[in-house]
């Protein structure tokens, strides 16, 4: 069957999540993404990076166990990881293992290729849960296309409102 883009959800959020807040905001993440399984979401994206995206792989591959819901890793390059600490890696080749299917958005790293990643991210989701915790970075420029685009956005970032306002 053709996916419509209604059909798909985004991850976006910071690679630094606060260490006290973590219990919080996998709590939120959860509901939100059951929310949107709910609302008809199937195929959930990611961006492997670490942090938010890693909570995210987890979270959807905890749901994919009683729902019929599938992973899409996208890659900003084949070396995404690499210069990253030796349990990092291991945790990424695992979700990667695990993940349904794997895009990869550039053949080899370049400046821009994270941002590459995320506009592709928004350009193939027609929602998209974010954790966003202030206005700058590439987080909050992603969240900004995406509402540019009319991708509905909901943020689980702890004591935000649902949507946050970036403009």
């Amino acid at each position: 069957s053709i996916l419509m883009f209604e059909d798909v959800c985004c991850f976006t959020g910071h690679r630094y999540l606060p260490a006290d807040r973590l219990g919080e905001i996998k709590k939120r993440l959860e509901a939100e993404s059951e929310a949107c399984i709910r609302q008809g979401v199937i195929l959930f994206e990611t961006g492997g990076a670490l942090g938010f995206d890693t909570m995210a792989a987890h979270t959807v591959l905890r749901l994919r166990e009683g729902y019929a819901v599938r992973l899409r890793l996208v890659l900003p390059c084949p070396e995404q990881a690499k210069l990253w600490k030796k349990e990092d890696i291991l945790v990424w080749r695992q979700i990667r293992q695990r993940a349904d299917e794997t895009v990869t958005v550039s053949p080899h790293y370049f400046s821009g290729c994270m941002h590459r990643r995320n506009r592709w991210l928004v350009e193939h989701s027609g929602r998209c849960i974010c954790c966003l915790g202030r206005e700058t970075g590439g987080t909050a420029y992603t969240v900004r296309y995406a509402r540019q685009r009319g991708v509905s956005v909901g943020n689980v970032w702890p004591g935000s409102d649902q949507i946050l306002p970036l403009e």
